[in-house]
């Protein structure tokens, strides 16, 4: 019989949130199989598809230790960052360019290794910020100088930086001893997040009737943004005894702040999308798009959360 010593992330509430996200999913492929085949919820399967295979690549690194999970999610921070690179217009002597911004998420990803918090929070904001402008002057390219700075900067921002928040939950979990180990807050935040989109698309489909962002994302509701905030915010609570050192009010609070930042980071990236004329960011997930449009919301809710946690028990 293995010892639970050789699988270290898996504690008894890591192994009891699995059970419990294992049997949402099911419950949601049950739901599909009576009512997908209608008009309103043809979309759902594609969708579901994608969180199963999210649930067995995450299960097989849970298998793991915590190094080789922040290291799997630096390659969702290098995927994401090249399909945002692949969906905005680049000039060739801008390659060397885009290397460096490359170059830079493993430097990111180190100081998440070594718990150096201070570095972490201000590489790429800082010190990216400042330096690769001055690999561009270098190209000596001027023209749509200041779009590509934009563009650029904002992808490193989003795929190499916000998302890299995602992965420091993990050391700063084992700093702290919460009892649910490395991973406890993690799964929190990703759980929390995906349902938080899970429930705004389901009351959205079943009661929406009040478009909130007609011009950008026509399909989102008041309905679907106010169920899908009250639905995260209780789940949170149902979760946070297991996974975090939340009280249940903070819990609440955090709940909420997750489902209107997972909001607001689906439909910037639904602008982003717009404005670009892309309808998906890639196609690594059946039927889901890139990896990118699955984890845009996180783009808004890892720092948010991060830093609430921070700053209450850092």
């Amino acid at each position: 019989m293995l010892k639970m010593s050789m699988f270290p992330l898996l504690t008894p509430p890591i192994i009891w949130a699995f059970i419990g996200i294992l049997s949402l999913l099911l419950a949601f492929q049950v739901f599909v199989w009576v009512r997908g085949k209608t008009e309103r919820f043809k979309d759902l399967q594609p969708r579901l598809t994608a969180w199963w295979y999210i649930l067995g690549i995450f299960l097989i690194a849970f298998l793991t230790r915590q190094w080789c999970f922040i290291l799997l999610w630096m390659g969702v921070s290098f995927l994401a960052l090249r399909e945002f690179f692949n969906a905005i217009p680049t000039d060739e002597e801008h390659k060397q360019v885009r290397l460096w911004l490359y170059l830079s998420i493993p430097v990111q990803y180190a100081f998440i290794l070594i718990d150096y918090y201070s570095l972490f929070l201000i590489f790429i904001p800082v010190y990216v910020y400042l330096l690769f402008p001055v690999r561009m002057i270098i190209v000596g390219k001027t023209e749509h100088f200041l779009q590509s700075m934009g563009s650029y900067f904002w992808g490193i921002m989003m795929a190499g930086y916000s998302l890299s928040y995602v992965a420091y939950l993990a050391p700063f979990s084992s700093r702290m001893g919460f009892k649910a180990g490395p991973l406890g807050l993690m799964i929190f935040l990703l759980v929390l997040t995906e349902l938080n989109d899970a429930a705004q698309y389901m009351w959205g489909k079943l009661f929406g009737k009040h478009k909130v962002v007609p011009k950008i994302s026509p399909k989102k509701s008041v309905e679907g943004l106010v169920g899908g905030i009250i639905t995260t915010s209780l789940l949170a609570m149902v979760f946070a005894p297991f996974l975090t050192p939340l009280t249940l009010p903070w819990a609440a609070l955090v709940g909420f702040l997750i489902g209107i930042g997972g909001f607001f980071g689906d439909v910037t990236m639904s602008a982003l999308k717009r404005d670009m004329h892309v309808k998906d960011f890639g196609t690594l997930l059946p039927g889901h798009g890139g990896l990118l449009d699955r984890v845009d919301s996180l783009v808004f809710t890892a720092p948010l959360f991060f830093h609430l946690l921070y700053w209450k028990l850092g």
